[in-house]
């Protein structure tokens, strides 16, 4: 329906083009109460005074959907006399106010969780302020603070700092140890949104990375102990062309990470990454969408038992386990179908059914590890989630995962927000 009226609106724009200059004299903004009402006019195109244009009001109204603040945004044009046009923004806002918990098991199947809150239109011009509690055996907090628009419609800026401790598995020689393993540092960058669809970060982060022996194997060249201080240099190309209607999504989107990262010590030595997560939607009836994402992940081929990609739960294979493993090297996919099962005017509750799959390369392995079988997962599953449709991502998700792969495991995975 909504397809329908953007249709016609540009349908009536465009005829009465042939025959005037239609002028936009005035630009309402409806809808925005915790929002400040110049901070959306400065970030719409269409200004006072200019040519009325039936592909701006579409790519405004596009732009604003995608917002953290807006749960959804439409337009309405009327003539005041002659060439003479108001534009009304009708937005509807989200809560933005948020509180989260995530609930998991840690390396050892003790119960862990995460608690924070967020606030995603921080001032009423959608700065977001956050932090978290973590308890995962140890403790864990950390603070945010990301201003897209701090400097100009386009030019931004975010902080962030996180001293994260938990339990990490060490794997090398077919054996594991647990290890203590704690990240303290801060990082700067800079956004920039090239247009809505478009936005490019870079910055640059210093932290202290802490390894202390708990149990498990031992082995000469593995340390017991490390305290190195690193340093990271980080760009992310994020492309996002997808269609927001509440719950539903359609389009596509892609998000390239590329870091290096320093060294002070040899144990963890200089490395690059590069991970690019490419993620599909398609609408499937009135109560469908088919969901997909792929990643890929390089980094530099070193033979350490530190290797910077993880199978895990919560990042990528639904029901494997909380780091099962490390690599060099990473290819993931996932792929599911949502069905809403019950939408009320600000309840939903949706069914998935997923198959999550992967495999990676060994530390200093080479290319053929990605077809090894004790390297190989596939996981189906499915899952429920309940949301509220006017707070920003409130989402809380539960899946359960079945491997089929030689030596699989199975289990639950809380969590906030859909999986990807």
């Amino acid at each position: 329906m909504q397809k329908i009226y953007f249709f016609l609106l540009v349908l009536f724009v465009s005829v009465n083009g042939y025959a005037q200059t239609n002028i936009v004299t005035e630009i309402r903004i409806k809808g925005a109460k915790k929002t400040k009402v110049s901070f959306i006019k400065k970030l719409i195109k269409l200004q006072s005074g200019t040519q009325l244009d039936s592909t701006i009001l579409v790519s405004d109204v596009e732009h604003l959907k995608r917002l953290p603040f807006v749960a959804n945004a439409n337009f309405l044009v009327t003539n005041n006399l002659g060439a003479s046009y108001m534009v009304v923004y009708e937005i509807e806002e989200n809560f933005t106010l948020i509180p989260f918990a995530n609930l998991f098991s840690s390396s050892n199947d003790a119960f862990a969780f995460r608690v924070g809150l967020q606030e995603f239109n921080f001032l009423g011009r959608g700065v977001t302020l956050g932090g978290f509690y973590q308890y995962d055996i140890f403790n864990s907090y950390g603070v945010n603070i990301r201003t897209p628009y701090l400097f100009s419609p386009k030019l931004g800026l975010a902080v962030n700092y996180k001293d994260l401790t938990t339990q990490e598995p060490v794997f090398f020689d077919n054996t594991n140890a647990d290890y203590q393993y704690n990240n303290k540092g801060v990082e700067v960058l800079g956004l920039y949104q090239i247009n809505f669809k478009n936005r490019v970060e870079f910055g640059y982060s210093t932290f202290t990375e802490d390894y202390n022996y708990i149990s498990g194997a031992q082995k000469a060249e593995v340390p017991l102990a490390l305290n190195v201080d690193k340093h990271l240099w980080k760009f992310i190309y994020n492309y996002d062309n997808i269609d927001y209607h509440y719950q539903y999504l359609s389009g596509s989107r892609s998000n390239l990470n590329f870091q290096y990262v320093g060294s002070t010590d040899t144990n963890l030595p200089e490395f690059l990454i590069g991970f690019n997560d490419f993620a599909f939607y398609k609408r499937i009836g009135k109560k469908g969408n088919w969901a997909s994402r792929v990643r890929l992940g390089l980094a530099t081929n070193i033979e350490t038992p530190f290797a910077p990609f993880t199978v895990d739960n919560n990042i990528n294979i639904r029901g494997v386990g909380n780091t099962i493993d490390r690599g060099t090297a990473a290819i993931i996919i996932n792929t599911e179908y949502r069905h809403t099962l019950v939408d009320k005017d600000w309840f939903v509750l949706q069914s998935n059914i997923f198959i999550d799959g992967g495999s990676w390369r060994n530390p200093g392995g080479d290319l053929g590890d990605f077809s090894d079988s004790q390297n190989v997962r596939i996981y189906p599953g499915v899952g429920l989630r309940f949301m509220h449709k006017k707070i920003f991502n409130a989402i809380f998700r539960i899946d359960y995962g079945y491997g089929v792969t030689p030596d699989s495991s199975r289990g639950l995975v809380f969590g906030i927000g859909q999986y990807f």
